[in-house]
This record gives structure tokens, C-alpha cells and sequence, in this order.
């Protein structure tokens, strides 16, 4: 996609501080972190949201939740907790549109959310 956002930072054309990357995600930190640690996982894949998800990104989201344990882990953050969270459309707070998950944690979390 010519104009994502994500799209520009996969391909290094807009700079972004990488914490993560692989041949299917890159990870990076959050511009407006709503947490002390809060991590954009986004699949170099254009996918643009949930519900464009096929049978065969099945083991994509897999990676994602496996990259952001992972990264939890190294930021010492796995015994407190961290939440993982993927909006979809605007109501439920997508404002770029190619799906990614925020790695929220550092502090408490409140049950609702939102």
C-alpha cells in the first residue's frame, strides 16, 4: 500500500525505533505510549484489519502473540502482566489501517477496558 503508515515503516522509508524483527513482524515502539512500555507489533503483511484475517494467517497472529510474550520477557514485565490488543475499525480505536497489536504493560490495567 502506497500510503500506510506501517507499510512505509516496514520498508525503512519512514524511520521508527524497531524492538523486534523478523521475516514476518517488525515490532516497534509506540510514538504516543499510553503505558511505560507499549509496543506496536505490526505483520509486514497488509492485512487490514481482523476481519480481513484468512485461514492461512492463522500462524501469523500466532507469531505476534509469541514475539510479544517474547518481548515481554526481556522487558521484565511477564510476572506483573502485559495486555495485548488489536482494534478493529474505528469505534474500537483503529486509526491506521493495517492490522497491528499494542503490547501494553508497566502499569495496571483496568477491567473494562475503554
Amino acid at each position: 500500500m502506497d500510503s500506510c503508515i506501517f507499510c512505509k515503516i516496514i520498508d525503512g522509508t519512514i524511520p521508527a525505533k524497531k524492538v523486534y524483527e523478523d521475516d514476518d513482524l517488525v515490532a516497534i515502539e509506540d510514538l504516543n505510549p499510553v503505558a511505560p512500555h507499549h509496543v506496536l507489533l505490526i505483520p509486514r503483511k497488509h492485512i487490514v484489519n481482523a476481519l480481513d484475517l484468512t485461514p492461512e494467517d492463522d500462524g501469523l497472529v500466532g507469531r505476534v502473540f509469541r514475539a510479544a510474550a517474547a518481548i515481554a520477557r526481556e522487558r521484565g514485565v511477564e510476572e506483573r502482566g502485559f495486555r495485548i490488543v488489536q482494534n478493529s475499525n474505528p469505534d474500537a480505536g483503529q486509526s491506521v489501517f493495517h492490522i497491528h497489536f499494542h503490547l501494553l504493560a508497566g502499569r495496571h490495567f483496568g477491567w473494562p477496558p475503554g
